[in-house]
């Protein structure tokens, strides 16, 4: 098999898919998304660093290196050219855009019946101020979360109109979810990795304030998951379509869990600390499996 790895950042998990894979008879090839082109005129237009001769049976991709809107869809639909040619990618180009998007996540989560926080997104300020007086109030806010945002970067708590910041701020469009906060008070939430749908590994994070990702100082802590979230994380994972995934659960207050986000492109080294599960493993083996899913092994007819 040809195997591509698109990694551009993250050296930590990069490392351990990258030796995984090797563990598991593949010989990856590393190369950014950035790096691709597109050539016509000759051969396969699409030129991905690495396979000059032909496209690789499979992409493992780690993360897409940020930049312009204009760069990002390049890249995204590098992914979708890959899918097209017959190309197993993990994950694939249309959950990765299934799942950055908070809005569409919200919405699939919740037509699929799964408990999730009450969520708002609006286009407008005047519609998001309408929203905030009417479900928010000092004490039980709205919490306030950029559109493709990651690792609890840019949330606000949000308990009146005039909390809410202006449009160009939010890139026009306000995703408001409701606040749940814990009866005994800590702030704490939980992350459930899922790979080929099924729940492997989970912990508890911990924080010093209510945001709790481990990127923001947030403690990873070791939790015995029970049988409910795991089930709740892996109808999350179906409903966005990622194969392998980071669910992130708050409790609901009752005895049950609320599905709070669906991650794509989940970062694992706090969960790693905490688990014995080998995570990259499983992401390779996984991966492996689907590639050869689509490519099974000819069969060499004895001679004699």
């Amino acid at each position: 098999m040809r195997i591509g790895l698109a990694a551009d950042n993250g050296n930590w998990h990069k490392a351990r898919l990258r030796a995984a894979l090797e563990s598991l008879g593949a010989e990856p090839v590393l190369f950014s998304l950035a790096d691709v082109a597109v050539v016509t005129g000759g051969g396969e237009p699409l030129r991905v660093p690495g396979f000059e001769d032909r496209l690789p049976d499979g992409v493992l991709l780690r993360t897409i290196a940020g930049g312009t809107f204009e760069a990002t869809t390049m890249r995204l639909g590098v992914l979708h050219a890959l899918v097209a040619s017959g190309v197993t990618v993990w994950n694939s180009p249309g959950a990765i855009e299934r799942s950055v998007d908070k809005a569409m996540t919200s919405l699939l989560v919740a037509r699929a019946g799964l408990p999730t926080p009450d969520t708002f997104v609006f286009s407008g300020r005047d519609a998001a101020a309408a929203c905030v007086a009417r479900e928010a109030r000092p004490g039980a806010p709205l919490v306030l979360k950029p559109l493709f945002g990651s690792q609890g970067e840019g949330l606000q708590l949000i308990e009146r109109p005039d909390d809410l910041p202006d449009e160009a701020a939010v890139s026009r469009v306000y995703y408001l979810q409701r606040y749940i906060a814990r009866t005994d008070g800590l702030w704490r939430d939980y992350r459930v990795f899922v790979c080929e749908g099924r729940a492997i590994a989970a912990m508890i994070r911990e924080g010093d304030g209510w945001i709790t990702n481990v990127h923001r100082g947030g403690r990873p802590l070791p939790w015995a998951m029970p049988a409910k979230a795991a089930e709740l994380a892996e109808r999350a994972a179906a409903a966005v379509g990622v194969d392998y995934t980071g669910i992130d659960l708050v409790e609901d207050g009752e005895g049950g869990y609320l599905v709070l986000e669906v991650n794509s492109m989940p970062a694992w080294s706090g969960l790693q600390q905490v688990t014995e599960v080998d995570i990259a493993g499983a992401v390779a083996r996984g991966f492996l499996n689907a590639v050869r899913a689509v490519r099974p092994p000819r069969l060499v007819a004895a001679l004699g």
